[in-house]
């Protein structure tokens, strides 16, 4: 289904009247099998969308958490091939939950486009999303995506203004990401003040839904932030449970979960405070 499967997530959510919860995982963290385990679970604990990490060496938008959670899958030998590997041992028992790829361009660049493209549709993901790849030079693999039905969803920022948006619009599918603070993620928190105005624009520039995410920390934020978007991002806060989890010799699966379970809540009650 490829991206359909991410447009008919958002249509259903639109016809729950409620924000998505969107829940990244890093592949590989903090081993192969666990990482798994936490994938298979996240759709009952209340992932709408998952954002599946694919390791890099060098994830230079990521704050400390997702470094450390990059070096951690890395270390656990999951490449980009073994990405996609996990990703179709999710897909074998998930037919409905949009799984998005994120990471960063070297990895693909090494695997090739076209062949990139064809595994990823393979082994069920529905999207991508490459932090280092303008646009101006995304056209190969804009080409290399469509010729496969996946979506290449772009970020927007709060510095981007409405000439910009037009050009991070063009050949953008699925959704747009709002990094709602200036910087790396996982290190100031998301305001939903600002945020509002943003999400409005960019739905108005891309004709797209529009997921806010980098300082989602809290069940509280991700509520307010639940109440202006279409869908809130949450990762370092998940990844938080994955170190903290090894720290203390414990399952790192029933945490991240857990943590799920208490973000998913919110964003779904959000819009229900809003109207009682």
């Amino acid at each position: 289904m490829t991206t359909g499967r991410i447009d008919a997530r958002f249509a259903a959510l639109k016809a729950e009247g409620r924000a998505g919860f969107v829940a990244y995982v890093m592949a590989g963290d903090p081993s192969r099998d666990e990482a798994l385990e936490i994938l298979r679970g996240l759709p009952a604990a209340g992932a709408d969308i998952i954002e599946l990490g694919f390791p890099f060496s060098d994830p230079m938008a990521e704050g400390p958490p997702i470094q450390r959670a990059a070096l951690r899958g890395l270390k656990a030998g999951l490449t980009l091939r073994g990405t996609l590997d996990l990703a179709r041992a999710f897909r074998d028992g998930d037919a409905e939950t949009p799984l998005i790829l994120m990471g960063y361009l070297n990895p693909l660049e090494t695997y090739g486009y076209a062949a990139f493209a064809y595994d990823a549709a393979a082994a069920g993901v529905d999207g991508v999303i490459i932090v280092d790849c303008p646009p101006e030079e995304a056209d190969p693999l804009s080409d290399a995506l469509d010729a496969e039905q996946l979506s290449l969803i772009r970020l927007a920022t709060p510095t981007s203004d409405d000439a910009r948006l037009e050009v991070i619009a063009r050949r953008t599918s699925g959704f747009v990401y709002y990094v709602s603070v200036a910087g790396v993620t996982g290190v100031k928190e998301a305001q939903s003040a600002s945020v509002a105005p943003a999400v409005e624009r960019v739905r108005r520039a891309s004709g797209l839904p529009v997921a806010v995410g980098f300082g989602v920390k809290t069940p509280e934020r991700a509520a307010e932030i639940a109440r202006v978007a279409d869908a809130v991002v949450a990762g370092s806060v998940l990844v938080d449970e994955v170190a903290a989890a090894l720290e203390a010799g414990e399952p790192a699966p029933a945490r991240v979960l857990a943590k799920v379970r208490a973000l998913g809540d919110a964003v779904r009650g959000a819009r229900v405070t809003e109207t009682v």
